[in-house]
């Protein structure tokens, strides 16, 4: 199904939109500072962005935090690089989440680059083997 469209503020307030990244393989990932799981699955997030990234493939990071101080700590503690970070600090309200029907994080939604939804949570080697097989 096609991905609805966000377009949050970034921590330094500018703008980003999801269809920026037509034509890319995005991984839409739902997360926050205060989520363990979440954090503990960014080393992984950030190897598989680091080796596929020249290949197309970007992360689109929607956090659920409240406090902007503890959002982009956790960018920069787990050294999330990638070029969009968006929140717009509601929490559980976020739109984004609204939107995605996101009740539990972290939810990760993998998206063609038609902006079509290809698959739903992966993480670890399930997403690095979907990586791999979009290469081919």
């Amino acid at each position: 199904s096609p991905i609805p469209e966000i377009s949050l503020p970034s921590p330094s307030g500018e703008f980003k939109s999801l269809s920026d990244l037509k034509g890319k393989v995005v991984l839409v990932d739902f997360w926050a500072a205060w989520c363990r799981p979440c954090r503990a699955e960014n080393p992984n997030l950030v190897r598989l962005y680091n080796e596929y990234n020249s290949k197309g493939f970007e992360v689109f990071s929607v956090s659920l935090d409240r406090n902007k101080t503890d959002w982009t700590n956790a960018i920069r503690a787990d050294k999330l690089t990638w070029d969009y970070h968006v929140s717009d600090l509601k929490f559980w309200s976020s739109e984004g989440a609204q939107l995605y029907n996101v009740n539990s994080i972290p939810q990760t939604f993998l998206v063609d680059g038609e902006g079509v939804i290809i698959a739903r949570n992966l993480r670890g080697s399930q997403l690095e083997s979907t990586l791999e097989k979009l290469e081919d």
